[in-house]
């Protein structure tokens, strides 16, 4: 094949591998679902159940479908349809045209594309993801090292907003679109050697997964699977993560597991109605995720493998957790609320994925982390899920950063009547494995 070659992921679709899908336990759905590139074109494989006819559209086929070569063909009833495409090809821009049962066509970016195309187009991108690592010596210590009795200094940062190239120069910059965006690879040689100097010990960055929203910053994901193309390629992104590895500084990604972007081209809506979705999230509009639906479970599991198997991150920070441990968060209405069938507010379908997530992270993976930003009072966040705990590794201490930082603004002739704000956080210190943030967002 021409300027193409074989992704190094590919699992063949088994009745094991459905099951393993369809009861929420297949923790590597990546290497089956989305756009494999194989010899001599391209296998495509989605879940969308109760439709009518799936067919890719792409550059390959001129986003005409009416070929039978670009029709999908469904396994049973299962949901999931598959087919391969020979003139699909290494970079072509596709979607998939799903064919719902009043008859009506909708276009939809892959949720497994490695790839997306640069905002505003919505795209995914067929992408090759193989990638020389000179890591191997991070990874071999990584194991050896145990965190919660190791220093950990951590730089946080928006890889659009930490540096950009000079207005005046962003137009005539080759490696800079017209925001004037760093490179993922102009980052690396200029981020490490300031986090170095600074005496860091890990980098953890704002959600790289792509987003249609600049503002955002990465908060309202379209695609779970693609690091967003503002900055660069997949590949880009890969060396950024293994400079740092090389110059001994450890990677942490926010992830986003609660919400999701409402954008059409994304997870909303998916089949005609509710599929990746419970509700509206009522503070930010977006949609929270259906932990009940064991599918959306295995997409999500496999997403957080996916960025610790395929790009080598040593932490997890998970965005939002107390937005998923509870029904009501951001419900104001009374009359709205709901309850579990306990008759309380916990979301047990949320709980069971994160004990799960945690699990799997911690027996996969040593010396890797996970960290829960959660802001509410919520017992045993850093526990074994064994002993009643979320299983996470550290929570973020949010209430220590809200009491810090309103001390530090208070004027100095004030400061001694508001001492309580540096001690208090003594009263629970212990309760948890926590991270102390003098900032966040």
């Amino acid at each position: 094949m021409d300027n193409m070659s074989v992704n190094p992921v590919r699992d063949k679709i088994t009745n094991e591998l459905i099951y393993l899908y369809n009861t929420g336990k297949l923790h590597h759905a990546y290497r089956t679902f989305g756009a494999h590139i194989t010899e001599g074109g391209v296998q495509f494989t989605l879940w969308v159940p109760d439709v009518t006819a799936v067919r890719v559209a792409g550059d390959f086929n001129g986003w005409d479908t009416s070929s039978d070569e670009c029709r999908l063909e469904q396994i049973s009833d299962t949901g999931i349809y598959t087919g391969w495409i020979s003139s699909a090809s290494c970079g072509s821009r596709y979607k998939y045209e799903i064919e719902l049962r009043d008859g009506r066509r909708i276009l939809k970016a892959d949720p497994f594309a490695f790839g997306a195309e640069l905002r505003p187009g919505t795209a995914s991108v067929i992408t090759d993801i193989s990638y020389e690592w000179g890591d191997s010596e991070w990874i071999s210590r990584r194991e050896s090292v145990n965190t919660f009795s190791s220093p950990m200094n951590i730089y946080e940062l928006h890889l659009g907003s930490w540096r950009r190239h000079p207005a005046a120069d962003a137009a005539d910059s080759s490696e800079a679109d017209a925001d004037g965006f760093y490179n993922y690879r102009e980052i690396a040689s200029e981020l490490i050697d300031y986090v170095k100097d600074m005496g860091y010990t890990h980098i953890e960055i704002m959600p790289v997964m792509e987003h249609p929203l600049d503002a955002s910053w990465g908060y309202q994901v379209t695609g779970y699977y693609a690091p967003t193309a503002r900055y660069g390629s997949p590949a880009d992104f890969k060396y950024l993560m293994d400079r740092c590895h090389q110059e001994g500084i450890g990677v942490i990604l926010d992830w986003v597991p609660g919400h999701f972007c409402p954008d059409e081209q994304g997870l909303a809506n998916f089949n005609g109605g509710k599929l990746y979705e419970s509700e509206i999230h009522p503070d930010w509009g977006t949609y929270k995720f259906d932990f009940s639906r064991t599918q959306v479970r295995s997409f999500l599991l496999s997403n957080a493998m996916f960025w610790l198997d395929e790009y080598h991150a040593d932490g997890i920070r998970v965005d939002g957790v107390s937005s998923m441990l509870y029904l009501n968060f951001g419900v104001s209405d009374p009359s709205k609320r709901k309850f579990n069938r306990y008759g309380e507010e916990t979301n047990l379908e949320a709980v069971d994925f994160l004990r799960e997530l945690n699990y799997m992270v911690g027996t996969s993976y040593k010396g890797v982390f996970t960290v829960a930003e959660e802001s509410s009072a919520w017992p045993m966040v850093t526990r074994p899920p064994e002993d009643g705990g979320l299983g996470f590794h550290y929570k973020w201490n949010m209430g220590w950063m809200n009491d810090t930082l309103e001390y530090m603004k208070t004027d100095f002739p004030y400061r001694s009547g508001c001492h309580n704000k540096l001690t208090f956080s003594l009263t629970y210190a212990y309760s948890e494995n926590f991270i102390l943030p003098l900032s966040h967002d």
